[in-house]
């Protein structure tokens, strides 16, 4: 790792560049659910370009932002609470936060393989302003970006998960760089709020099981529950080494299972072998996957919230261990499988049913891809 220093100036709040609604707008019923309400961290890392020279990254980024702000204005605000748990978005028009800060490194010391380890610099490049934290009554969003000695920078953000998934955040980043480049004045994709089309149905109507939300009773006591017993640590995989993962799959497997697919099940499969699991322990996968595109869920264009879900299937330690490697494979293609529009609104009326329940963590292995996001 390297060792430098970040300098930072102050933290700001960054307004709409013009005058916006002042009003309430309620989240979906996927939006404000449980799991959902905790803060994400992303960190981008642009190298130095020669078409930018003479242009300061912090200015530039912070200006198209506060235009950004004018249609995207509920990230200006903050969350309360109303009764049954029903998360609002006040449109304060207070801001965004932001940092400008320096580093006296240059963006290849950071770099591992040719890639930047944004996960161990997150403390440096992506300050928690105190008092910041809360899901309710706070800034929405956190911004900091850092320049580099070789004109390179970081863009670190922190996001309300509640506000948006990463589709919705790309969305919303677009807007940032087209007023950055001056493409206009307004975003090519119009932001859509109608939050309401991913509100729960009055009955709720819960077609589906959903295994992600549900405690297992007739399993062994846990053996893994000790989170001090885990690091944070990047692994890179490349086409060879997804090329010899491959190699354990019969002929079948090998053509009809994507990168993701194979990648998941074998990790799902060593992690459930390091933890050391009772045999008959039930352990799940849950793959995130996005609504955005199914046939019977027609997601408006430019819908910046939440439209994924995780659905989880069900499997027994010894099996998922000691079975051969395409039975992981396929338990991976049968959770992403379970994800239509009807299961998203099944969701949604699960979660107005149950009191907005917190996701099961415990014996349950969560990934999410969000290469094409």
């Amino acid at each position: 790792m390297a060792a430098f220093t970040v300098r930072r100036e102050k933290p700001t709040l960054v307004v709409p560049s013009k005058p916006t609604p002042r009003e309430l707008k309620q989240l979906s019923d996927i939006d404000d659910q449980e799991g959902l309400r905790h803060l994400i961290p992303v960190i981008m890392f642009y190298k130095c370009n020669l078409f930018m020279e003479g242009e300061d990254p912090v200015k530039v980024i912070r200006e198209a932002l506060s235009k950004a702000l004018v249609f995207y204005y509920p990230l200006a605000g903050k969350l309360i609470e109303n009764p049954n748990r029903k998360l609002v978005v006040d449109c304060t028009s207070e801001g965004v936060l932001f940092i400008e800060a320096d580093a006296d490194v240059e963006l290849d010391q950071l770099m591992v393989d040719t890639m930047p380890q944004g996960c161990w610099y997150l403390d440096e490049l992506l300050h928690n302003v105190p008092g910041s934290e809360g899901i309710l009554g706070c800034p929405l969003l956190l911004i900091q970006v850092t320049r580099f000695r070789c004109g390179g920078f970081a863009f670190a953000l922190r996001l309300n998960h509640t506000m948006s998934d990463a589709p919705g955040l790309v969305q919303f980043l677009t807007a940032i760089a087209e007023f950055a480049r001056g493409d206009g004045g307004a975003p090519s994709v119009p932001p859509v709020w109608q939050r309401e089309f991913l509100a729960a149905r009055q009955p709720p109507s819960i077609t589906f099981q959903h295994h992600e939300y549900e405690q297992v009773i007739d399993t062994p006591t846990p053996t893994h529950d000790n989170n001090n017993n885990t690091i944070q640590k990047s692994f890179f995989f490349g086409p060879k080494e997804i090329k010899a993962i491959r190699s354990h799959l019969p002929p079948h497997h090998r053509s009809i299972s994507s990168t993701f697919e194979v990648l998941t099940a074998c990790l799902w499969r060593s992690r459930t072998r390091a933890l050391g699991l009772d045999p008959n322990e039930k352990v799940r996968v849950s793959c995130l996957v996005n609504g955005r595109g199914k046939h019977d869920l027609d997601v408006p264009h430019g819908y910046y919230g939440n439209v994924f879900a995780f659905p989880a299937v069900v499997s027994r330690a010894r099996m998922v261990s000691t079975y051969p490697l395409e039975y992981a494979v396929d338990l991976v293609k049968k959770s992403a499988a379970r994800m239509t529009g009807e299961y998203l609104r099944s969701l949604a009326d699960f979660m107005v049913a149950n009191g907005r329940p917190l996701n099961i963590m415990e014996g349950n292995y969560m990934v999410s891809d969000t290469r094409h996001a």
